[in-house]
């Protein structure tokens, strides 16, 4: 069937719009929604929307946004327990925008599984800048395009995000799953400070080095035999770490 023009332009404005980067905004208060979905459209961003817990982990799981915006103060659910059912059905950048300003509500956050924090009242032009980063660093990940990476006993699943020892699953954190994931997709190659805080932890916490030592020592001793003289885990001072399979 031959198709006319006007079909032709509707196909043309589908394809652009499966296109844009889509930004899942979930928030209860309307008016902080609305400020939100106006100023992403006009930044070219496909606006998914949702004002629950259970409205935005049936949105990630049908639409996959490329970043989800978390507001921790929804009235269904707990905001750190929704941040960690979005990771377990996505891999998208999560910005957790609160007006929750302490540290540890930050720390809780970031370990949950979110990969950046902003506090309210925010600066649009800010957040948006947040979110260019976040998309950014998703770009830039690259690295191996194994689903599985073997290091000694050890088998990390990328795609699960699942450590095993001789098929028995260990438990780690979530960041240190996030630090671990990072080295594994980088495997054998140096993967430096400020891009391991990236991934972890997000744009806010750039400088912040010792987040990073304190995560790899704690990987180091439930991973190393012996954590002082790292098999695995080897630091480049100064520089970064590398997660060594070979040699």
């Amino acid at each position: 069937m031959k198709r006319s023009i006007g079909d032709e332009l509707d196909l043309a404005a589908a394809s652009v719009a499966i296109s844009k980067p889509s930004v899942l905004v979930i928030e209860d208060d309307r008016n902080i929604a609305h400020v939100l979905s106006m100023a992403l459209d006009a930044d070219g961003y496909r606006v998914l929307d949702a004002a629950t817990g259970q409205r935005a982990v049936a949105e990630v799981r049908t639409r996959n946004p490329d970043v989800v915006l978390l507001d921790l103060g929804l009235p269904d659910i707990d905001g750190l327990s929704l941040v960690s059912e979005i990771r377990k059905n996505t891999t998208a950048p999560i910005i957790v925008v609160s007006a929750r300003y302490e540290e540890s509500s930050k720390i809780a956050a970031l370990d949950s599984g979110a990969n950046d924090y902003v506090t309210k009242p925010f600066s649009v032009v800010e957040l948006r800048a947040r979110i260019r980063v976040a998309l950014r660093g998703q770009s830039q990940v690259g690295g191996t395009a194994e689903t599985c990476v073997s290091f000694g006993e050890y088998t990390f699943d990328l795609r699960e995000r699942r450590l095993t020892r001789g098929g028995r699953h260990l438990r780690l954190s979530p960041t240190e799953l996030k630090l671990l994931a990072t080295l594994a997709r980088h495997a054998n190659e140096l993967v430096t400070t400020q891009t391991l805080l990236q991934e972890a932890w997000g744009a806010a916490y750039k400088g912040r080095g010792g987040y990073v030592r304190v995560y790899m020592h704690s990987l180091r001793c439930k991973l190393e035999r012996d954590p002082a003289r790292p098999k695995y885990l080897v630091n480049e001072l100064g520089l970064g770490y590398r997660l060594q399979t070979r040699g």
